[in-house]
């Protein structure tokens, strides 16, 4: 009985002395199945202008506008299920001089909002034959709005869109996402025309 507790103490304490070795956890990432890019044309009898878009887009046209309808029936979104996003278009047909620029007010104001949580913003003329003329911002950091433009004849029609993503936003986690949604949106961009 004398070795048997001489033996118990003795693996006990070699036990704890013992020195455990950590290892780190291998880095993992989450798996991004990224569809296969197709366009179609967006061109409806609704609204004074055509685009491209991805075909794993859906259009949804906008039936509220807070507790009321729409300003114009052309208000609509690209639904981006694969990447639970969506891409908010509103085009708005132009009065005069002073609408224009209160427009491109609105839209450099709204963009503005953002401007608190980002860490930088850049802003990208538009300038495309056909009148097609604008304004593109990127923003980066913690905001609900990546990506917002705004395309116009500066006469007739003002188009404006804007990119959010239907989740908490954490800017490393989202990067691969906003790089590949950022190439459609700029497709959209290159392929608008006024009708």
């Amino acid at each position: 009985m004398k070795y048997l507790s001489i033996l118990f103490l003795f693996l006990f304490i070699w036990a704890c002395s013992s020195e455990q070795i950590y290892n780190p956890k291998p880095r993992s990432f989450p798996k991004i199945d990224f569809p296969e890019r197709n366009y179609v044309t967006f061109d409806t009898n609704y609204c004074a202008f055509t685009f491209d878009y991805p075909d794993y887009a859906t259009v949804e046209k906008d039936e509220f506008f807070f507790d009321g309808k729409p300003i114009n029936e052309c208000w609509f979104n690209l639904n981006l299920a694969p990447f639970n996003g969506d891409l908010h278009c509103s085009y708005i047909p132009l009065n005069n001089r002073e609408h224009f620029d209160k427009m491109v007010n609105d839209a450099f104001t709204l963009v503005g909002k953002h401007n608190i949580k980002a860490q930088y913003r850049d802003d990208f003329p538009i300038q495309k034959e056909n009148n097609v003329s604008g304004m593109m911002f990127e923003l980066r950091g913690d905001v609900a709005s990546n990506l917002q433009f705004y395309l116009t004849d500066s006469t007739n029609h003002f188009f404006r869109a804007s990119l959010y993503f239907n989740s908490k936003v954490y800017p490393d986690s989202i990067a691969p996402i906003y790089d590949f949604v950022k190439e459609d949106v700029l497709r959209v961009i290159e392929s608008f025309e006024w009708k």
